[in-house]
């Protein structure tokens, strides 16, 4: 009975983390610019490959009795690395002055750095 729940468990974060991969994968695709083909990249594909990493590694506990420790430090690699680079890419990309693709978002970064400009 256990082992049963557990294999739908598997098969659940399985299919959630290949599901959450194809809409970042589309995601990267089809946001008309780089701010937000980041932000799509970086939050639904670290979810994905997570909990893609994770049934994996339930499924070797379950079917081999192993705990598979470098799956849970590839799982923390990923949960700490991506998110940062998505930010670092956003922002260098924002630094360069690449242009956002709606002019009706309010820059707050930009407003400071008036401000800031204007105490000097």
């Amino acid at each position: 009975m256990t082992e049963t729940i557990i294999s739908i468990i598997i098969a659940i974060l399985i299919l959630l983390g290949a599901l959450l991969s194809l809409v970042a994968s589309i995601g990267v695709v089809r946001l008309p610019d780089v701010y937000t083909r980041s932000h799509a990249a970086s939050k639904a594909a670290t979810l994905g490959v997570m909990c893609i990493l994770l049934g994996t590694c339930l499924y070797f506990f379950q079917t081999e009795k192993i705990f598979n420790s470098r799956l849970i430090l590839a799982i923390a690699f990923i949960f700490l690395t991506s998110p940062v680079a998505g930010q670092l890419i956003i922002r260098s990309a924002y630094n360069s002055q690449i242009p956002m693709a709606a002019e009706t978002i309010r820059d707050d970064l930009k407003q400071a750095k008036k401000a800031m400009a204007k105490n000097k």
